[in-house]
């Protein structure tokens, strides 16, 4: 019961990120220092992987990579940014679910140990019952034969 209502508060907390993305998108177009900064962000990006499709692609990588305009840049980069800001609540959401099942097994597999000691004790306790047990009947055995009356107990005739 508890796996389905996780897995619905994580799908939940997914869906609420997405406009929590888009207003960080909307953040980045406007505050000045970090327009600056996300511009700065996806003309490295930019540079990245255009050097990385030139290698895939078998072209000249010391060819010099024009860098985006600025609108462009903008919004490359906040798209980036609203994107990893979904990826880090999907990726948060997910370790989460990871540790609360890890939490979950450590706990089953305690209380089997516990369920194993259990028997063990139980087992040893039957085996002390049954050393008492053997113990009472060799003693009633040599008080038998010590009177003469093993035919009695042992059915022996």
């Amino acid at each position: 019961m508890a796996l389905p209502v996780v897995k619905l508060g994580t799908l939940a907390v997914k869906t609420f990120s997405k406009p929590i993305a888009n207003r960080i998108k909307k953040q980045a177009t406007h505050h000045p220092k970090f327009r600056q900064f996300i511009i700065n962000l996806a003309q490295a990006n930019h540079r990245f992987t255009t050097q990385i499709q030139r290698r895939i692609y078998g072209r000249a990588t010391d060819v010099a990579i024009r860098p985006l305009n600025e609108e462009k840049a903008v919004q490359a980069a906040a798209d980036l940014a609203g994107e990893l800001f979904v990826f880090s609540v999907a990726g948060a959401a997910l370790i989460f679910e990871v540790q609360r099942s890890s939490r979950s097994e450590a706990r089953k597999e305690e209380l089997r140990r516990q369920e194993l000691e259990a028997m063990k004790r139980r087992d040893e306790e039957l085996a002390r019952e049954v050393e008492l047990l053997r113990q009472r009947v060799e003693e009633l055995d040599r008080l038998a034969n010590g009177r003469g009356l093993t035919e009695g107990f042992r059915g022996d005739s």
